[in-house]
């Protein structure tokens, strides 16, 4: 029987989730901002970001994720921060939330 002494896992995820009603309230001139901080916190969960770009209504993040944490737990984790972040910071006129689904896709590693 072969039995391996470590754990290897290559899992790259693409997460795509709407600001509330796909509403424009991502502006330019925080956005950067609101990208550092997302990245903070997959970073605080021990994943590694590979890319992030955002438009006004909805984002996109390219992420290598370790096992240790499910999906659904680390985009409820990401959302909910993210939504205290931007609303501490006085970021948006109105109240902002994200939708409530999202969209997670896996890719492979093209050699």
């Amino acid at each position: 029987m072969f039995f391996m002494a470590n754990s290897y896992t290559q899992l790259h995820i693409q997460f795509i989730f709407a600001v509330k009603y796909r509403t424009a309230m991502i502006n330019k001139e925080w956005k950067e901002r609101l990208h550092q901080y997302i990245t903070g916190i997959f970073k605080n969960n021990n994943h590694k970001m590979l890319q992030i770009n955002s438009m006004p209504d909805h984002i996109h993040i390219f992420i290598g994720m370790r096992p240790h944490q499910s999906i659904s737990s680390l985009v409820q984790n990401v959302k909910s921060e993210s939504t205290k972040w931007i609303k501490a910071q006085g970021l948006c006129p109105q109240s902002f939330s994200w939708q409530e689904g999202y969209g997670a896709f896996s890719y492979a590693r093209v050699r």
